[in-house]
């Protein structure tokens, strides 16, 4: 897995734009970033629910840890060199579903936010 085709599934949802955050790069759905790129292109930053943050976690021990943001986890790191397409798809649609508006959601056939 790598940066393009997390490009790639990004962009492929309703109301995405891709954007500069400070130095990483960033996916946001009608202005809420839901995934952010880090300087290194290894990993990926996710914004996910606690649920699917533990369920991750819990699948994927060894790509996967808990995104730390002061004392809130608001989602997950992702080794993309260590992790599997399908995987990294369903994460970063599921933080899609989190910040898009439920409207949004609804008509792409999506449900709304999860949480």
């Amino acid at each position: 897995m790598n940066v393009q085709s997390v490009r790639e599934i990004a962009l492929a949802l309703p109301g995405v734009t891709e954007a500069p955050h400070f130095d990483y790069g960033s996916f946001r759905v009608r202005g809420r970033i839901f995934v952010t790129v880090p300087p290194d292109g290894r990993h990926l930053h996710v914004f996910v629910d606690e649920q699917e943050r533990l369920l991750a976690l819990a699948m994927y021990p060894e790509a996967i840890e808990p995104l730390h943001w002061g004392k809130q986890v608001p989602g997950v790191r992702i080794d993309l060199a260590r992790i599997e397409a399908a995987a990294v798809a369903h994460l970063v649609r599921a933080a899609w579903r989190n910040k898009a508006p439920r409207r949004l959601a609804a008509a792409a056939g999506m449900g709304g936010p999860a949480g």
